[in-house]
């Protein structure tokens, strides 16, 4: 683990709507926290170089129109989404990636940390399909500097997505 990222008991009840999730579901996590750069250029990069972790293992959480309706695609730091995978993967015909402002009253949470749990309005919700070559995965705890870890499964269930091929290199 890197230095500026630090996981302990303090920082697992940090309380945001995410980890509140996955403690009432009693699901195992863990919780990484690290001192977030304002200037990175890439806030998932930033998280797997501070966690000292592959970049194909942490998942970023995007929200695109899909014929008129937001749809959450979690896709790894690594790649980029793919809006025509997304859109056929929900039935959907044309995806745009959504409105900054709209994704963030939707979902409650700041763009660079958006969680795929605990939003505010249950969404359609794609997990690209190589989370599940992992034993865990990260995605935002739903503030930027904080990662959760934890079984792809659990993510899937949690957030009743379906997996799909989303992202491209």
């Amino acid at each position: 683990m890197a230095k500026n990222a630090r996981q302990d008991a303090k920082t697992r009840s940090a309380g945001t709507p995410a980890t509140v999730a996955l403690t009432q579901a009693k699901v195992e996590f863990t919780v990484h926290a690290y001192d977030h750069d304002p200037a990175a250029p890439s806030y998932g990069t930033e998280a797997a170089d501070a966690m000292g972790v592959a970049p194909q293992r942490v998942f970023k959480t995007l929200l695109a129109d899909v014929d008129g309706k937001l749809t959450v695609a979690v896709v790894p730091v690594s790649g980029q989404l793919d809006l025509k995978a997304l859109a056929a993967a929900v039935g959907g015909k044309r995806a745009a990636m959504a409105d900054p402002a709209a994704a963030e009253r939707t979902t409650g949470y700041v763009l660079g940390g958006i969680s795929p749990l605990g939003q505010r309005k249950k969404l359609p919700t794609v997990i690209d399909q190589s989370a599940l070559e992992y034993e865990t995965v990260f995605c935002s705890g739903g503030r930027r500097g904080l990662e959760i870890e934890l079984a792809p499964a659990d993510l899937v269930r949690l957030t009743s997505a379906r997996t799909a091929a989303l992202g491209r290199a």
